[in-house]
């Protein structure tokens, strides 16, 4: 059962409950090879950080204690709130040229955009704040325990994926999906979800979902996630983004190994939010993932519009009904004034078994550009929504994963589209 526990507490924690200090054991190892630490200056915090893994784990009260014990051992370290100040942070930064075969978790009682910023830039791998999940802490530490010099590389992620994935080589750039639709209620974001399911765990390089719909956004929902950052903290660190930074605000789908970035918890913050600023994140994220599918908001504004003129390819979902197919004749006019050749526009009929009275040849002849999917209505894809699962892990024989996996397939080889010629391409905003 998953434990929550606020650090402010601590004032009135009973001595008596702590737990009692084990010596550490040299056969204890994390998967992978690594050995465990908990590092506080506060006994009742060290203990209670300590009891939320199974075995024993090492402890110490300081950073300068914990040097002592470093070697050649691979160390994932559990840093407490007492090593959030300045001095501690230089130690770790120091750690990341010294032990590079130590990686840090810092769980706070407070976190600050601040604190945020000087903690990754040491070398922090990742930071929590309390209340702590223990099943988020517990999955942090393994995932970057299997990074480490020794990790398992070949071990797999449950559902198969492979937790670690080859970097991009210097200089490489990922591939920009936008995942649009007219009209909300057309499936949109189910398209995107799956299709990003897929590449996870068929590519060999990361690939990563970015949330665009900067208000309502669902993707961390329809994946059962609970993430502890969002696209926000992402852009606030724009000017300092790196691959490592990115990969320390995502959260990992464990059944697909799909890294996720998802939208602001406050729908306040997409008034915060430019364009400039959204190209600027996906032109980092694309540094470090061979994919980036971008789920995007049923609606024409600047940043969905910049967006779409900086992707790859686009897939635009429609459901089969009158004024859905109005709504994207309208939208395939958008994308036609943007310059965007039709071949990079790849339309998914959802619902495409729905007895509404609308041949689909029909459908495309209007549209004028053909589907790259048919998926069919059927009740496992609602389901698969209230269950937190993608339709291709929860029913992958039914008929709506069989057609994402065939939309999947247009993505899965060959390089990047050329980026299209700006010139002449009309400007909506400035």
């Amino acid at each position: 059962m998953t434990q929550d526990f606020d650090f402010s507490n601590f004032e009135s924690f009973d001595s008596d409950i702590t737990t009692e200090h084990q010596e550490y054991e040299p056969e204890h190892r994390l998967a992978g090879g690594s050995a465990l630490a908990v590092v506080d200056g506060d006994q009742a915090v060290s203990d209670y950080l300590a009891g939320l893994f199974e075995g024993t784990v090492e402890r110490a009260s300081s950073l300068g204690e914990m040097e002592t014990k470093l070697g050649l051992t691979s160390w994932v370290v559990v840093l407490g709130p007492s090593c959030s100040e300045p001095s501690d942070l230089a130690i770790i930064e120091q750690w990341g040229r010294t032990h590079p075969n130590v990686a840090t978790v810092l769980v706070t009682s407070e976190l600050s955009t601040q604190l945020l910023h000087k903690a990754l830039r040491a070398g922090v791998k990742d930071v929590l704040s309390a209340p702590i999940d223990q099943e988020l802490l517990v999955e942090t530490v393994g995932r970057i325990a299997e990074s480490l010099p020794g990790g398992s590389e070949a071990s797999l992620a449950p559902g198969g994926a492979t937790p670690e994935t080859a970097p991009l080589a210097d200089g490489e750039r990922g591939r920009v999906i936008s995942v649009f639709s007219t009209k909300g209620g057309s499936g949109k974001s189910v398209t995107a979800t799956n299709l990003g399911v897929i590449l996870a765990k068929q590519s060999s390089k990361p690939v990563v979902i970015l949330d665009g719909h900067m208000q309502f956004g669902d993707v961390a929902v329809m994946l059962k996630l609970q993430p502890q950052h969002t696209a926000i903290d992402a852009i606030a660190q724009l000017d300092d983004l790196d691959p490592s930074m990115i990969e320390s605000f995502m959260t990992v789908h464990e059944p697909s190994g799909l890294y996720v970035l998802p939208a602001p918890l406050e729908p306040t913050f997409a008034d915060q939010i430019s364009g400039e600023q959204i190209s600027r994140l996906i032109e980092a994220i694309r540094g470090f993932a061979g994919h980036v599918i971008v789920d995007l908001p049923a609606i024409f504004n600047e940043v969905v519009l910049s967006v779409l003129e900086g992707a790859d390819e686009i897939v635009l979902v429609a459901g089969l009904d009158i004024p859905n197919i109005k709504n994207v004749k309208i939208g395939l006019s958008t994308l036609q004034l943007l310059s965007v050749p039709k071949e990079r526009i790849h339309l998914v009929l959802n619902r495409s078994n729905s007895k509404v009275k609308l041949d689909v040849s029909e459908v495309e002849r209007t549209l004028g550009v053909p589907a790259a999917a048919h998926v069919p209505s059927d009740v496992v894809v609602p389901i698969s929504v209230n269950k937190g699962s993608p339709v291709v892990l929860s029913a992958p024989k039914s008929g709506p994963a069989r057609a994402f996996e065939l939309l999947a397939a247009r993505f899965e080889t060959g390089e990047a589209a050329e980026a299209s010629s700006q010139s002449g391409r009309r400007k909506f905003f400035g």
